[in-house]
């Protein structure tokens, strides 16, 4: 089947449509790759009795999460999978574009579903590995979950897009976006749903045992345990595992958009070979994750194993530019003449394999920085560890320092690849923003092992959960878990540090696809070139008042956004202290361990809150640009995007590096440091790590998908914008801006009017 009603010089035949059966059939190897892998994991032991009975509860709690929030979530979907047919464009591009929007959410899902159903089951694996004291194994089976993730990661995500470029032939970038927003939309609910959930049961937990009981942070007598064991499944596997897939989906959106018109017939088959590559080398990075005796920690291993697989990443990558571009645009097929002459001199191969390199470096880069602001040992966490013996404020003061201070270097790292990659294109804007994006690409050519990261975090933290819950664990084989936990929250951290680099170099790129979308809508409308020319000259002008206004707007929902979720945090977590509480109270036995806490209780209070949460943030990351778009214009929607993706890069690193480094500032006390457990300076940084909770795994994390939801949400919307705008329908344009304008307000309004803590 073909889309055949959009004429382009574009045509994907003979060796080109082969190398995406290709990249199709190394996809399918990926997830036979992720089969066999999950086999390994769960192969290994699953620990005591004790052990599996906390274990079953934690996967009972987190499936019962994501089936309720998945069927919550499924009204959404079925209303934009509605609304997307009202947009512009040919009727079988239309249905396509449809369809594979809710490919994206459901792969997006599936994603985060696997995710979190065999960490549920890896943790009590790593755990016996521990009591064990095998150090070495207790890594592997940790690194190769997330190693399973991974692989569905990228297997999926080259799935949707090869299949839509098997389908849909040149027409696939348009069909294309429906696939990436689907995953975007699902990923930042699933960010925002699972993050609440998490850090409520967390703070909960922590603010109740170890401030007011003085109990460690995982005893079996605190009824928010089970929770918050759940909620680092549900928020770190689910949500991340969803927040990856999704960068890697709108990424190759953009790659594919961009690269259809500035390579021609090759735009459309490159952007896949690179991270059918990446699946490649993210096999390699995976196994080649093992744990040496001359190794400081596990983070030794996992770091000599990224970096690694970069190597082989952008060796191999090179090789294949090299063969399969040409050396001259003049060589390449579907390209306008007029396209050929704006390129110059600019040699493809030199771009391409630039540009990926130039992503690649940037991972490697973000995981240097990223470690030395949040890994224990560094002076920037020692810092903030030692300001815990002068009280929680100092604390609270040097976390905040640490977020603003890395957050100013990994933006200015990440600008620099974006302007660096925008130099490749030497004066051409279509061939620069292909640079960027394939710069995405080739960052993402190591996802497979990043996702594996991020997984091996929640699963050490639940693994030291069910050790300490089951006190089948103790001597070495604490101390082992106690390690991974450490090094789990840098990995964390790390991960977070990449995700917001895919989604400022995937909204660069859609933005520039966006601004084509604008040329592409005035001359559908039936605008004269001339027209266009005075029309649309300087649109994106800042020092138009509107645009202006749009780029504080842009900002600003940064912000709200970011308060939301804190807030929602803030609320759920009030009803859990005060479920816990009234659980010890009530219940004196809990405390002398005769009686079982309802560990339930707090489960369904964190599901029941979490959920209600989702629709605030959810309706502004989708109405906030058809507010600007339909009521102030193109210009002040692509102004909008720019002062969000400038906002929101700065606040996500901000959010993830604070909380990273007050976490593992309290292990550092825990160790002995500064104290040591149960001085005046531990319950400081818990009062630091409970603040930082909600920065790094709620806020920080979902501002990614945010991003890129509103970047696909304006390209979607650009061509019905300009067609009223040019068909003279002024008033309509208007009444769709100020409906938009009044859902937020009225969901602002509900939101506000919940109490800060819900006593329930």
């Amino acid at each position: 089947m073909r889309a055949s009603s959009t004429v382009s010089l574009v045509q994907v035949t003979g060796s080109n449509l082969n190398l995406v059966y290709v990249v199709l059939a190394i996809s399918l190897g990926a997830l036979g790759i992720a089969y066999a892998l999950r086999a390994q994991v769960l192969a290994a032991s699953d620990g005591t009795a004790k052990m599996r009975e906390i274990a079953e509860a934690v996967q009972e709690g987190a499936a019962a999460f994501l089936s309720r929030q998945f069927r919550t979530l499924s009204y959404f979907v079925a209303i934009v999978f509605v609304l997307l047919f009202a947009l512009p464009g040919d009727a079988e591009i239309r249905i396509g574009r449809s369809v594979f929007f809710l490919v994206g959410a459901a792969f997006s899902a599936l994603v985060g579903y696997n995710g979190m159903w065999l960490a549920v089951r890896a943790n009590v694996r790593v755990a016996d590995a521990a009591r064990h004291q095998d150090g070495q194994k207790a890594v592997q089976i940790a690194f190769r979950t997330g190693g399973v993730v991974g692989m569905t990661t990228v297997g999926l995500g080259l799935i949707g897009a090869s299949l839509v470029v098997i389908i849909y032939r040149e027409n696939a970038p348009s069909v294309l976006e429906g696939f990436g927003f689907g995953a975007a939309m699902l990923a930042m609910f699933m960010r925002v749903g699972g993050g609440i959930f998490t850090k409520a049961a967390d703070v909960g937990a922590d603010l109740v045992g170890k401030v007011e009981k003085n109990i460690p942070e995982d005893d079996p007598r605190n009824a928010a345990t089970i929770a918050d064991n759940v909620g680092d499944n549900v928020g770190d596997c689910a949500g991340m595992a969803a927040d990856l897939f999704e960068s890697y989906a709108v990424t190759l959106v953009a790659a594919l958009i961009l690269g259809k018109a500035a390579f021609g017939d090759a735009g459309l088959i490159y952007p896949l070979i690179v991270p059918a590559i990446g699946t490649v080398t993210a096999v390699i990075g995976i196994f080649l994750t093992k744990l040496r005796s001359t190794d400081k920690s596990a983070m030794t291993a996992i770091n000599r194993s990224f970096f690694i697989s970069a190597i082989i990443s952008a060796g191999l990558t090179a090789l294949a530019t090299f063969t399969y571009l040409p050396s001259d645009f003049k060589l390449l097929t579907g390209l306008t003449p007029e396209a050929v002459t704006a390129a110059g001199n600019t040699n493809p191969r030199v771009l391409a394999i630039g540009a990926v390199l130039i992503g690649i470096a940037l991972a490697a880069a973000i995981q240097v920085l990223t470690g030395y602001f949040t890994e224990t040992g560094k002076r920037p966490v020692n810092d903030v560890a030692a300001s815990s013996e002068t009280g929680a404020a100092t604390v609270i003061l040097a976390g905040i320092s640490v977020g603003f201070e890395s957050a100013v270097y990994s933006a200015i790292l990440i600008a620099t690849a974006v302007f660096g990659a925008f130099l490749l294109g030497g004066g051409s804007i279509v061939l620069s923003l292909l640079a960027i994006a394939l710069a995405g690409t080739g960052l993402l050519t190591t996802v497979g092992v990043i996702v594996a990261m991020d997984t091996f975090g929640p699963i050490s933290d639940n693994a030291q959960g069910i050790a300490e819950m089951s006190g089948d664990v103790e001597g070495e084989g604490s101390k082992i878990l106690t390690s991974l936990d450490a090094v789990g929250n840098t990995t964390k951290a790390i991960t977070k540090g990449i995700a917001i680099a895919t989604a400022v170099l995937a909204a660069t790129a859609l933005f520039g696809a966006f601004t084509d979308a604008i040329k592409q809508a005035v001359i559908d409308a039936g605008q004269k070139t001339a027209d266009l020319a005075l029309q649309y000259q300087g649109v994106l002008d800042v020092a138009n008042p509107r645009n202006l206004v749009g780029l504080i707007i842009g900002a600003a929902v940064v912000f709200l956004f970011s308060g939301l979720a804190v807030n929602a945090v803030s609320r759920a977590a009030g009803a859990v202290v005060v479920e816990v509480r009234k659980q010890f109270i009530e219940h004196p036995g809990i405390m002398k361990g005769t009686e079982k806490p309802d560990y339930g209780r707090v489960v369904d209070i964190c599901t029941r809150d979490s959920l209600r949460e989702l629709a605030t943030p959810g309706l502004l990351a989708v109405m906030a640009p058809i507010a600007v778009g339909f009521g102030l214009g193109v210009g002040a929607l692509g102004a909008y995007l720019a002062g969000a993706i400038g906002t929101g890069t700065l606040m996500a690193v901000f959010l993830s590096n604070s909380g990273g480094a007050w976490d593992n500032a309290k292990k550092m006390v825990e160790d002995g440091h500064h104290g040591g457990k149960n001085s005046d300076a531990h319950a400081a940084t818990i009062i630091g790590d409970t603040v930082g909770d909600p920065f790094k795994d709620t806020a920080g994390p979902a501002i990614n998908p945010l991003i890129k939801v509103m970047n696909l949400v304006g390209l979607l919307i650009t061509p019905a914008i300009v067609s009223l705008a040019l068909g003279g329908s002024t008033t309509t344009s208007t009444l769709i801006g100020i409906g938009a304008t009044l859902v937020i307000i009225a969901a602002l309004i509900r939101n506000r009017r919940q109490a800060t803590a819900i006593f329930a």
